[in-house]
């Protein structure tokens, strides 16, 4: 452990329900999901009986749940980021309830009907899905996210185990026109819980605009390349995506014609995969923090991989139940792990956009994998299933290691939370050393923006700059304390955190060489804004405001700086600088308008 800090108190996983957004959050979608379930499986064997048993036609339904995303997903996530997020889920809640009760009406018109229904819902969730995943994270601290997005599961995917089995009850007993007003009533349960939740507002100051939009859609996508954990997990998701098309398309044509199953055998099939997954997610709601994410991403893997097998080749419909509560059970870690990392490594203003992104190219491949699911009309479906789902996904558990920046170990989250709570203040870092020649051209090597500057400026930089060297566990500086400096990070590591009125963590990233704090109330005269600690011996180059304003001439610079500084000042909630006299008339007018995001801006302010 790193000296200086201090293990944390284990808690319970199940406090995290203390938090009021969280228990709406949770309870909303666990009524919503069973819901969702009951529409889904429903509408799959409503066109299974009109198409006389076609897997392409169960195909095409499904695949019209999963369109929109490729026409509206980047768009929605833009529209998620720019306006106010609660307002756009209960709009999304109510208008498909509106819609899901329309379908017994229209369906018996013809089951073109069905398709354009599930189409519009689908379209609808576009917004819904990544306003969702935004608030998310801010529904508990940072101790607590690996909990919350374990129980979160649970009611997002888990209590479908509810809805299957119910859908394939009433499929089997009565009309199956109550699963669609059960789901009907779900969705407006849903919209009374998100009614209740406080959510900060996203406040913009451009105009809503095609520029603005394309130029949001960038930052987005740039922000999912630039980041490692993002592209590789973005990487991973697609043959996945492709061999859950498959496996989700071929599991009734499978039940019906390989087990020769009837369709009640079917739900309840579904329903325990679900319920492996629950069983799955309570463990990691405890165990979680015990392995690196991207450890538990390969077991998740491989177990789903050897289950897709061992499934392809079984006759009894036991077994076969018995075998999809197991896939269920270890899809459960790939699912949370990849939303914890994709939370802890995107800042808030762009989550819209990077969670529309990941939905974006996942539906893409699912559709291919739908339509590839088709192939089950003209041969044998279990070889399709053994292909398609369990060689696909072994091998995808073989690439998980060896795609760079997955598994960030959970361990170094807690023990930054811990030094950021217990490291002491201290009076001073000391006067440090003289900057050298050879300080300043390893700053320009780990920062190219600097690479332009003049003898006049690298002299200034030496004659009131200073060179620090801190110890592991030193306090660098805290939020609402003042300070003129600035601080350019040569080598080691800190971590940066910003806490609410009850001393919770919302938001951690660490800083490494090359990064830079301490620049918004080193321009502005405005107190720290964040907590800053060295989590390992670091050596820091520390600039007065003056010498920072002088920097700010370099044109490359200065656009860095003050994207960086739009960034960070939206994710602490200013709306405006105490003062902005100590900058350019044209420099403060620029930190009212947002910027796309630029390389490693996920540090926090300070």
């Amino acid at each position: 452990m790193t000296a200086g800090a201090l293990p944390l108190k284990p808690i319970s996983p199940f406090t995290v329900f203390r938090h009021r957004n969280f228990s709406l959050m949770w309870g909303g979608q666990f009524v919503e999901t069973v819901g969702c379930a009951l529409t889904s499986l429903a509408a799959s064997i409503l066109v299974f009986r009109e198409t006389g048993g076609s897997a392409l036609s169960v195909g095409l339904m499904l695949m019209a749940s999963a369109a929109p995303s490729l026409l509206f997903g980047l768009i929605a996530g833009v529209i998620v980021d720019r306006y106010d997020r609660k307002r756009i889920m209960i709009m999304a809640d109510v208008l498909r309830a509106i819609l899901v009760c329309l379908i017994p009406f229209l369906a018996p018109y013809g089951i073109v009907w069905l398709y354009v229904i599930v189409l519009l819902i689908s379209t609808i969730g576009q917004f819904f899905d990544p306003a969702w995943e935004s608030v998310l994270p801010e529904a508990a601290p940072d101790e607590e996210l690996a909990a919350a997005n374990s129980l979160m599961a649970i009611s997002t995917f888990g209590s479908t185990a509810i809805g299957f089995a119910a859908s394939g009850l009433i499929a089997s007993s009565t009309s199956i026109d109550y699963a669609f007003y059960l789901n009907a009533v779900a969705y407006l349960f849903s919209a009374g819980c998100i009614l209740y939740i406080r959510v900060k507002k996203i406040e913009t100051t451009e105009k809503t605009s095609a520029g603005v939009v394309v130029n949001n859609l960038k930052s987005g996508i740039q922000t999912m390349v630039n980041k490692p954990v993002l592209r590789s997990l973005i990487l991973l998701a697609i043959p996945l995506a492709f061999s859950g098309g498959i496996g989700n398309s071929l599991l009734l044509p499978f039940a019906t014609r390989a087990l020769k199953a009837d369709e009640f055998a079917y739900g309840l099939q579904e329903g325990l995969t679900s319920l492996g997954f629950v069983a799955a997610s309570l463990l990691l709601a405890v165990y979680l923090t015990r392995w690196r994410e991207g450890q538990w991403m390969v077991v998740s893997l491989f177990g789903m991989g050897l289950a897709g097998v061992v499934y392809s080749q079984l006759h009894s419909i036991p077994l076969a139940i018995a075998v999809q509560m197991l896939s269920g059970f270890m899809n459960a870690p790939w699912v949370i792990a990849r939303r914890l990392l994709t939370q802890r490594n995107t800042e808030v203003e762009v989550r819209g956009r990077v969670a529309s992104g990941f939905f974006v190219v996942f539906n893409l491949f699912y559709l291919v994998g739908m339509g590839t699911a088709g192939l089950a009309d003209v041969m044998d479906v279990r070889l399709l299933y053994l292909v398609g789902v369990g060689v696909v996904t072994l091998g995808c558990g073989v690439w998980a290691l060896f795609l760079p920046g997955i598994g960030q170990p959970a361990a170094e989250w807690r023990r930054a939370l811990s030094l950021l709570r217990s490291a002491p203040a201290v009076p001073s870092l000391g006067a440090g050393r003289a900057v050298l020649a050879s300080d300043l051209d390893r700053l320009a090597g780990l920062l190219p923006a600097l690479s332009g500057l003049g003898r006049a400026e690298r002299e200034r930089i030496m004659t009131k700059g200073a060179i620090l060297d801190v110890g592991a566990g030193t306090r660098l500086m805290s939020a609402g304390e003042v300070g003129d400096c600035a601080y350019f990070i040569l080598s080691g590591q800190t971590v940066a955190g910003v806490a609410d009125d009850k001393g919770d963590y919302h938001s951690l990233s660490s800083m490494t060489a090359g990064d830079y704090f301490g620049e918004i109330a080193a321009l502005t005269n405005s107190p720290r804004t964040a907590d800053v600690v060295a989590e390992e011996e670091t050596q820091l180059l520390q600039v007065p405001a003056e010498v920072l304003r002088l920097l700010m001439a370099q044109p490359a610079f200065s656009q860095m700086v003050l994207k960086r500084m739009s960034e960070r000042l939206a994710r602490t909630s200013i709306r405006d600088l105490p003062r902005f006299t100590s900058l350019e008339p044209e420099v403060a007018r620029e930190l009212r308008v947002e910027h796309p995001s630029t390389q490693n801006s996920e540090a926090v302010p300070a």
